[in-house]
C-alpha cells in the first residue's frame, strides 16, 4: 500500500512539474562591454521580453561583443545577440582571420538595428587630428578579434596604415581605454558604437579631445558594409564641428534552434517597443522598422519573416 501511494505521489509530482518545466523558456541576450551601447540596449530588451513574453526568463550577458556573440549563438549558448554587419558576414563566410574557424550555419537574423559609428578620439595634447597623425602614437582598438578591432584593421588599411606604423597598439575595452587616456598613458581610442557612447562622453567631459575624421575617400575604398556618415557637432563636449566618419549597420541575431513562435515574439516586441529602447540609449532612436529586414549577410529567421510580412516589408 505504501509503495502504491509513493508511486502515485511521484507520478503526481512529475505530472505537475513537467508542464511547468516545458513552459519555462530562457533567453540569454549577448551584448558587449558594460560601457558600450549593446549592453544598455540589451538590458532594455531583457526587461521587455521578461515583462511581455509569458513563461520567459531572461539574462543579459556582457561579452567581448560581435565575434564572441556569434560563436556563442552557434554553440547554443545564447538566444539573441548583437553584432556588427561585417562580423556577421565574416561568420557566415567562415573567415578564420576574423575569429571564425568554420562557417557558422545556425545564425539567423532578427533584424537590422542602428548603425555603429567608427569614432576615433584622441587627447588634444597628443596632436592627433588626422588618420596620418596616428603614426608613432598609441591607439586602443578594442578587444582582440572584436567587431571594433576588425573595424580598426579595415579603416587603417584603407588609410594605408597598419599596426606596425603605430607606436603601440592596446587591445582594451572602451572604459579602460578612456581611463588610460585620462591618465595620459594612451593617445587615442577607436570605438565602434552608437553615437553618444558613454565612455567617450565621460572622456570629453574631463579631457580636451579631438574627434578624428575618416574621409569619404577612405570609406569608399573599403566599400560595403561600410558607409559614409557624420558625427554631428556637439555629440561630445568640446566637439564644435561635424566630423565625417564611417559606419557599419548592427544586427540582432538568433539561432535556427529558436522556435518560430519565440523568434516572432522577439522580433515583434523589438519594433513595438522602440520608445523604450530610445530611452535606454540615444542609439535606440536610430532603430527603424522600415530598414529592419534589409541587408543582412545571414538569412532572416522564419519567425522574423512572419512579422515582416505582417507589416508589409516582405511580400
Amino acid at each position: 500500500m505504501k509503495k502504491t501511494v509513493l508511486a502515485a505521489a511521484v507520478l503526481s509530482v512529475t505530472a505537475l512539474s513537467a508542464p511547468a518545466a516545458h513552459a519555462q523558456q530562457f533567453i540569454n541576450i549577448l551584448t558587449g562591454g558594460t560601457s558600450g551601447v549593446y549592453y544598455p540596449l540589451g538590458v532594455a530588451i531583457g526587461k521587455i521580453y521578461g515583462d511581455k513574453i509569458s513563461g520567459v526568463k531572461t539574462q543579459v550577458q556582457a561579452t567581448k561583443a560581435s565575434v564572441e556573440n556569434l560563436n556563442l549563438i552557434e554553440q547554443g549558448r545564447g538566444e539573441l545577440a548583437f553584432t556588427l554587419g561585417d562580423s556577421l558576414k565574416a561568420a557566415v563566410d567562415g573567415d578564420e582571420e576574423a575569429g571564425f574557424k568554420k562557417k557558422l550555419e545556425k545564425l539567423r537574423t532578427i533584424g537590422a538595428i542602428y548603425p555603429n559609428y567608427i569614432q576615433i578620439v584622441a587627447t588634444a595634447d597628443s596632436g592627433i587630428k588626422t588618420l596620418a597623425d596616428l603614426k608613432g602614437k598609441t591607439l586602443s582598438v578594442g578587444a582582440p578579434k572584436s567587431g571594433t578591432e576588425l573595424n580598426a584593421r579595415a579603416i587603417l588599411k584603407a588609410a594605408d596604415l597598419s599596426y606596425k606604423d603605430l607606436g603601440k597598439v592596446e587591445y582594451l575595452p572602451f572604459a579602460e581605454s578612456v581611463d588610460l587616456m585620462k591618465n595620459r598613458q594612451l593617445n587615442a581610442t577607436l570605438q565602434s558604437a552608437g553615437l553618444g557612447v558613454a565612455s567617450l562622453k565621460d572622456l570629453s567631459s574631463s579631457t580636451e579631445i579631438n574627434v578624428v575624421s575618416v574621409p569619404k575617400a577612405v570609406v569608399d575604398k573599403i566599400g560595403p558594409p561600410f558607409v559614409s556618415v557624420v558625427i554631428p557637432a556637439g555629440t561630445y563636449t568640446g566637439q564644435k564641428e561635424d566630423v565625417p566618419t564611417a559606419a557599419v549597420v548592427n544586427y540582432l541575431v538568433t539561432s535556427s534552434a529558436v522556435s518560430d513562435d519565440l523568434a516572432y515574439q522577439m522580433t515583434k516586441l523589438i519594433f513595438e517597443s522602440l520608445p523604450e529602447l530610445a530611452n535606454s540609449h540615444v542609439a535606440g532612436k536610430d532603430i527603424k522598422l522600415e530598414t529592419a529586414a534589409t541587408g543582412s549577410p545571414a538569412p532572416l529567421h522564419p519567425g522574423a519573416i512572419r512579422y515582416y510580412k505582417e507589416k508589409g516589408l516582405i511580400k
